[in-house]
């Protein structure tokens, strides 16, 4: 019996040398003294004894069950031990390095654009006026002496939800309102989102943002149009723009004209921006029609004023040479990221 006693112990130290966690120790535990371990099997063993022997045997039985016990729990504490250390040590922070750097939320480039020339234009005297996106057929069209067998009123261009409301398809939805509501001088201007139902391509979207600018009062003439589109863009640009107009139609303004601004890359001299022509396009001007005016309660007999109206995503696209209109919709953080 007692060799039978040493060699469970023998062989319970060489398994205890490669225990290594916890874990290890729990199965070594139920390996040697579960119902099934050696241990266990040595009481058993103890029928087999002589009698005269039996207590002898059943010291030396209790006893090697108490060393692994022993050996066991002194084990278990050092392995806790050691594990916490390496727990701690993982988790210790050394509060002398510097801290690591967190992303900061930014506003959306259109956002960007569209506070940069509110900014311009409020430094320039002018107020800012916020027109609904769902409006009515009058302010979207009707007041604006758009026709009514006008091609923009169709159902192919404009976004209906009925037979009189819509989503506008310009900002240019603001004048009858502010004219309406307040009387000459007016020097306002609304930014927003505009919707048309066109095909979505590189350059083209349904979904669109839009700056429009008016100035009405007594004696406003072709020439402030001239100067105040130069004072504006030249800050946008944030260079001495050359601005010229071409003749253009637009329902609420007579004359109309299309504005472009010198090449801003080439400078005139052509380049793939300016598709070699040296000019881009920016917006659509003109003094504001007559009908017009009336429509909005203001004599145009004593009173004249000018309108423009142009895209946010254009101007973007032309000073930073983006090339893709639907980038700014995508909400892909690699094109984002690039406008801090």
């Amino acid at each position: 019996m007692k060799e039978k006693i040493e060699a469970v112990e023998k062989e319970f130290q060489c398994e205890l040398s490669l225990a290594k966690n916890t874990q290890d120790l729990e199965s070594l535990r139920v390996r040697f003294l579960g119902k099934k371990g050696p241990v266990t099997a040595l009481m058993k063993d103890l029928k087999d004894v002589p009698q005269e022997e039996k207590p002898l045997a059943g010291k030396w039985i209790n006893a090697c069950r108490d060393a692994i016990e022993g050996h066991l729990e002194a084990t278990l504490l050092k392995v806790k031990k050691e594990e916490l250390n390496l727990q701690l040590e993982k988790e210790r922070l050394d509060i002398s390095l510097p801290g690591s750097e967190s992303f900061l939320g930014r506003a959306h480039p259109l956002t960007q654009m569209i506070d940069e020339m509110l900014g311009i234009l409020k430094g320039m005297g002018f107020s800012v006026y916020m027109a609904p996106e769902i409006e009515s057929d009058y302010y979207n069209y009707g007041g604006l002496n758009y026709p009514e067998d006008h091609p923009a009123r169709d159902m192919q261009d404009t976004y209906y939800l009925d037979a009189k409301t819509l989503l506008r398809s310009h900002t240019t939805n603001f004048q009858q309102r502010v004219m309406e509501s307040f009387a000459p001088p007016l020097r306002m201007c609304s930014p927003g989102k505009c919707y048309r139902n066109e095909t979505i391509s590189a350059r083209s979207h349904v979904l669109f943002h839009q700056i429009d600018v008016m100035y009405i009062d007594k004696e406003v003439s072709f020439a402030d149009l001239l100067a105040t589109l130069e004072e504006f863009y030249s800050k946008v640009f944030r260079e001495k723009i050359e601005i010229r107009v071409r003749s253009s139609y637009f329902p609420f303004v007579e004359p109309g004209v299309e504005v472009d601004v010198r090449c801003t890359l080439c400078h005139g001299k052509g380049c793939g921006l300016c598709k070699q022509s040296g000019w881009l396009e920016v917006c659509g001007a003109g003094m504001i029609h007559p009908e017009v005016l009336k429509a909005g309660g203001i004599d145009p007999e004593t009173t004249s004023g000018f309108a423009w109206g142009g895209g946010i995503e254009r101007v973007y696209l032309l000073r930073h040479g983006v090339n893709d209109i639907r980038l700014f919709l995508e909400n892909d953080m690699r094109f984002l990221e690039q406008f801090p």
